[in-house]
This record gives structure tokens, C-alpha cells and sequence, in this order.
């Protein structure tokens, strides 16, 4: 089987090759980039599974990496990693609003970092690496879901979500009408030891009413609890 490839965006040499190390060592290839414009040239011309993007980058910030990415076809639903050392929440819930699956802040563990590559890897399957499974729709809303092929279409169109914005919907899209709380929907994206806070659910959930259109009105905010989708 072919090791999946991890691109690190990180300026600092360091923490560069601290990551790269460790990635190494539990068996993944690795690209390095020290700047946000050396990234998107390696993403253009390399095979990358996913990224590990520091926010604080000469050049492009690593927000502006970020979207540039989801806005190509081609890497839009690239697992893309935060390793920053900013840790305010409001740059945690800047970080996720710009498009990116997971947030980790310096100092890090490496062996956190490890496991979060893990994760988003496995909510992101390789393409012709998953047997097909049964759609789930939403009759009303024109929407289809297709676990196995972490694919979405409203009316036929195809909507680009990110891993967690696509874990998300299939999570309230698989029991209509029940409401989960932001806790859940942290617990069923991150795991029980994620420590990102309630705002940065709901900020997940504005970008996926977005990208859905007028579908997105099926995901209801139910007050004070959490969300829920409309059968």
C-alpha cells in the first residue's frame, strides 16, 4: 500500500523538522514548504494526501493557503491541518471558517499530531478505496448523501464539503428530526479529548448551510441544545 504523503507548511525549521520526523517515523512521506507560495506550487505539481499548515507564514498566511486551496477543484477537499501557535478561540473559529478540518496549537504533542493526521485521513477516503454503501436522502431537499464516496448533490449538482463539514451532515442526515448537541458533533468529528469550543460547531455549520444553498435550511438550530436536520 502506498504511504500517504503530508505535506508541512511551517516556516520555523525546528518545529519543521520536529514534524517531518515524527511523520516519518510512523510511516508517512513528506514534502516541506517554508512559505505559503512554495505550498501551492508543491500542491500543483505533487500527490498530497493531506497538509499540516502552520497560520503565521511569510508571504500568504496560512488562511490564504488555506482557501486558495478550497477553491480549486482539484484540492478542494484536501485534509488540511492547523498547527498554529495562535490559540485564541477567535483564531480557532478563523482558522475552521476558512476551511480547514482540524486546529492543533503550539506547544503540540507529536504523537496528538500523529493521531488527528490518522483521523482525517480515515473521514477521507482514497479514491476506488471504498466499496459503495447506501445513499442517504433527504426527499424534500433534492439532497443525496454517499458515505462511500464522501460525496454530496443537491439536485444532481455535486457540493464540495471538507472532511468535517461532510462528517457533519452525514451525522444529522442519518437520523432526521433527532437533535445532537455541539457536543456530540465535536465527540463524533474530533473525539472525546478535542478541546475546540461550541462556536467553532456553529461556525462549521454556517459554512455548510452555505456551500448547500437553499437546502441548508433543512439544518435547523434548535435553541440552547444543538441541530438538527429536516426530514
Amino acid at each position: 500500500m502506498k504511504k500517504p504523503s503530508i505535506l508541512v507548511v511551517e516556516d520555523d525549521a525546528d518545529i519543521q523538522q520536529l514534524v517531518s520526523y515524527n511523520l516519518i517515523k510512523s510511516g508517512f512521506n513528506v514534502l516541506c514548504a517554508d512559505s505559503g507560495e512554495e505550498a501551492l506550487r508543491l500542491i500543483a505539481r505533487e500527490q498530497v494526501d493531506a497538509m499540516v499548515l502552520d497560520l503565521m507564514l511569510p508571504g500568504k498566511d496560512g488562511g490564504e493557503v488555506c482557501q486558495a486551496v478550497r477553491c480549486q477543484e482539484a484540492t478542494r477537499g484536501l485534509p488540511i491541518i492547523m498547527l498554529t501557535a495562535k490559540s485564541e478561540e477567535d483564531d480557532i473559529v478563523d482558522g475552521l471558517g476558512c476551511g480547514a478540518d482540524d486546529y492543533i496549537t503550539k506547544p503540540f504533542s507529536p504523537r496528538v499530531l500523529i493521531a488527528r493526521i490518522e483521523a482525517v485521513l480515515r473521514r477521507t477516503p482514497a479514491p476506488g478505496g471504498e466499496p459503495e454503501s447506501e445513499s442517504i436522502r433527504i426527499g424534500s431537499q433534492g439532497m443525496e448523501i454517499h458515505p462511500g464516496r464522501h460525496e454530496v448533490r443537491v439536485d444532481g449538482s455535486e457540493i464540495h464539503l471538507t472532511a468535517s463539514e461532510f462528517t457533519i451532515l452525514e451525522l444529522l442526515a442519518g437520523r432526521p428530526g433527532w437533535v445532537f448537541s455541539r457536543q456530540q458533533i465535536i465527540d463524533r468529528i474530533r473525539g472525546y479529548d478535542y478541546s475546540i469550543t461550541p462556536r467553532a460547531v456553529d461556525v462549521q455549520i454556517f459554512g455548510l448551510r452555505k456551500k448547500l444553498g437553499d437546502s441548508g435550511a433543512c439544518i435547523e438550530t434548535v435553541r440552547a441544545i444543538g441541530y438538527r436536520i429536516r426530514p
